[in-house]
């Protein structure tokens, strides 16, 4: 990584990934936003059981997007867990201050979730004049009225009313956010992960609605492995030299 926008480190079996960008609150620009994938794709490939995903500072977990580098390359469905990253092993969201638009989509796509009590979340695109969609799905996890009053309304949510609502798992107080979040974990990470996966596939295949940005965002996620494989290197360089390729499945 060129610059630390996002950190990882491994403890115990546990991936520890730290937003770090808290002298712009965290927003997601197009440069965290691709630190963030890797680091996702970089725990799917590690022997890490279980993720925590945090941000540095307690001001605020993320403002959401970058307005002056708003994530187009990597888009910001790239960095997240189960759309950008599909992974069997579970993600967990600790979260403090501001937790805004495309930063809850993220918090909202992890498995659990635990936020201090200085914690406030709210979706004020509707108030702004625009979407990616991603939230959408949003009334596939929480009560169906509650989840329209977070996306058309742009209302604070703070932390008592998020729990109470099944946003998150647990209010605690500032600064023992991650404790919590990584005291999961550590249950998590000794768990069977053979039934671990099985259950987050079973849920997020068959269970949990999709929204049709989240489907889209699936798709492209398929067409950018094809597109970027050395399969497709090779079937170019193959007809450019008019002999047979030779597929490799990667």
């Amino acid at each position: 990584m060129t610059s630390e926008l996002v950190l990882y480190e491994s403890r115990d079996r546990i991936a520890l990934i730290t937003i770090n960008r808290p002298e712009k609150m965290n927003a997601l620009s197009n440069g965290l936003v691709a630190q963030l994938r890797d680091a996702l794709i970089r725990f799917k490939n590690s022997d890490d059981q279980c993720a925590v995903v945090t941000s540095s500072g307690d001001k605020a977990f993320s403002v959401g997007a970058d307005i002056k580098d708003p994530p187009t390359d990597p888009d910001l469905w790239e960095c997240m867990p189960g759309v950008g990253v599909i992974i069997d092993k579970p993600v967990i969201a600790a979260v403090a201050g501001y937790c805004v638009g495309g930063a809850y989509c993220l918090v909202q796509f992890c498995d659990l979730a635990v936020a201090a009590d200085n914690a406030d979340f709210f979706y004020p695109e509707a108030q702004l004049g625009f979407c990616g969609g991603l939230i959408a799905s949003t009334a596939a996890r929480i009560p169906h009225k509650i989840a329209m009053e977070l996306m058309l309304t742009g209302k604070h949510f703070d932390a008592q009313r998020a729990y109470e609502v099944g946003m998150i798992n647990q209010v605690v107080p500032v600064g023992k956010q991650v404790d919590v979040a990584m005291d999961y974990a550590k249950i998590l990470a000794n768990s069977a992960p053979l039934v671990v996966g099985m259950i987050k596939r079973f849920v997020r295949d068959t269970v949990t609605p999709k929204g049709p940005s989240e489907l889209h965002a699936l798709a492209r996620a398929e067409l950018f492995t094809i597109r970027n494989s050395e399969d497709q290197q090779e079937g170019g360089a193959a007809f450019r030299e008019k002999r047979t390729p030779i597929f490799k499945g990667r």
